[in-house]
């Protein structure tokens, strides 16, 4: 009998996680070219704080409208070709938001219809990651097998903070040494360009892998399904799984509401909490929170890379432990680590105390929610839904996520102006209540099939 090939299934699981690369590569590439927007596009026409942040923030809108779209465009193109149509939207957000006067105004001359362009393609990017932050966890939780689903679907966390960690580089080297004119005129462009390679090689990438036998098998493609279940599980396993699935995607109501609201209601609070911790704050402020401490230009860049590579290690963290201690406990140690780390902030903030002990806490904070909330809300999302109503579910609770995101990513600037220790404090409580929320509502889902969770939301 042939054996499991996880070479294959980490191969394709690898290529779908370009996505959750582009995802983070997008997202944080406005960390590095805020305060040159502010300059060139903002404070030129005379703008204040709140079109500042939504400016900054205006990506999210596309992030929303991706998750809202990303159920119907799953089951209509599938979700192998819904990765591909997020790879096109990346690349062409890539070139207009690095030089949205393409076509219709002059370089170098700010006017709100160029306001009006740049925050058009950063609406497209969104568009593109709103998409891949739906699909790419839905594709990886289809293909795998249950035993390693948990490190699979972290993977993509894992692409998602190196992706933020490799812009984080791009921009740091691209502004190190150049003056601050420079920067604010042409360096910001760059950042935006520097995401049509990945771009383009997850598009290329894209043709090689197959779609996944769970949406084969919804569409009645059986034999293809198949044929990709024997070449990731084996003759005999493949068999077994297919017609448990085909059991699944027979007997269950294409009804939204099939197996009650609780399991809505859940994904849409795990997607909520995430944002509302205030993790994106941290990603997308980074350098300005850093240099509101007193570092220069070019350490706050580097404090922002170091930030980076301690998210990376913590994801490593959560992708070797979820599928042995499980999603649970990782969560509510996480959501323990993010108040203290919160809170904290918000003490020294409302002291006036500036130094090494906030970029601690910082680290505190963002490294306990890379190794819970990070990966394994997308990890849960990924597999509690029921096989039939997956990608609409999915696209629920992501669209809540990005609505949340943009909600607290857009209000930052203007509570720091009412009181940095209320907003961290803020932050804080949130994360005490993702505690209890887990503690109380969420289930334990490692080691479990798609279907045998299909079968717990019946109970």
């Amino acid at each position: 009998m042939k054996e499991r090939n996880t070479f294959y299934v980490v191969g394709i699981t690898l290529v779908a996680t370009l996505g959750g690369l582009l995802f983070g590569y997008d997202t944080a590439v406005i960390s590095g070219a805020e305060k040159s927007i502010q300059a060139y596009l903002i404070t030129s026409l005379g703008l204040g704080s709140l079109a500042h942040g939504a400016t900054i923030s205006s990506a999210l809108i596309g992030c929303i409208i991706g998750g809202m779209l990303s159920g119907i465009v799953s089951l209509k193109l599938g979700r192998k070709k819904s990765l591909m149509l997020a790879a096109v939207l990346f690349f062409i957000a890539a070139i207009g938001s690095a030089y949205p006067e393409l076509i219709f105004f002059k370089r170098g001359e700010p006017t709100m219809g160029l306001l009006y362009m740049f925050n058009f393609y950063r609406i497209i990017g969104g568009i593109g990651v709103g998409l891949a932050s739906a699909v790419c966890p839905m594709y990886i939780g289809e293909i795998a097998p249950a035993d390693i689903r948990g490190r699979l679907v972290s993977i993509n966390q894992f692409a998602i903070i190196f992706g933020m960690l490799v812009v984080y580089f791009v921009n740091y080297f691209i502004a190190h040494g150049q003056t601050i004119e420079w920067i604010n005129e042409t360096g910001w462009r760059w950042m935006f360009l520097s995401a049509a390679i990945p771009s383009g090689i997850f598009g290329i990438l894209l043709f090689f892998v197959p779609e996944t036998p769970r949406y084969l098998a919804l569409t009645n493609r059986d034999g293809k399904a198949l044929e990709i279940l024997t070449k990731i599980n084996g003759v005999q396993q493949a068999k077994l799984i297919l017609k448990e699935i085909k059991t699944s995607v027979d007997a269950a109501s294409e009804n939204l509401l099939a197996y009650g609201k609780i399991v809505i209601i859940i994904g849409i609070l795990l997607s909520v909490f995430q944002q509302f911790v205030g993790i994106n704050v941290a990603l997308y402020y980074a350098p300005r929170i850093f240099e509101s401490m007193g570092a220069a230009k070019d350490s706050s860049m580097l404090q922002t890379v170091v930030m980076g590579l301690v998210n990376v290690i913590f994801t490593v963290i959560a992708i070797v432990t979820v599928d042995k201690y499980g999603r649970k406990i990782l969560l509510m140690i996480g959501s323990i680590g993010m108040a203290i780390g919160m809170f904290a902030i918000g003490g020294l903030a409302f002291m006036k105390v500036i130094g090494i002990s906030t970029l601690v806490f910082i680290i505190i904070y963002t490294a306990s929610f890379m190794m819970s909330w990070g990966p394994i809300c997308w990890v849960l999302i990924s597999e509690i839904f029921p096989n039939k109503i997956r990608g609409r579910a999915i696209a629920i609770a992501v669209a809540a996520q990005w609505a949340a995101n943009y909600f607290i990513s857009s209000t930052y600037p203007a509570m720091m102006e009412f009181s940095g220790g209320l907003t961290y404090s803020f932050y804080g409580l949130m994360s005490l209540l993702s505690f209890l929320f887990v503690w109380k509502m969420v289930p334990e889902t490692k080691g479990k099939t798609l279907e045998e969770m299909e079968r717990l939301w019946k109970k």
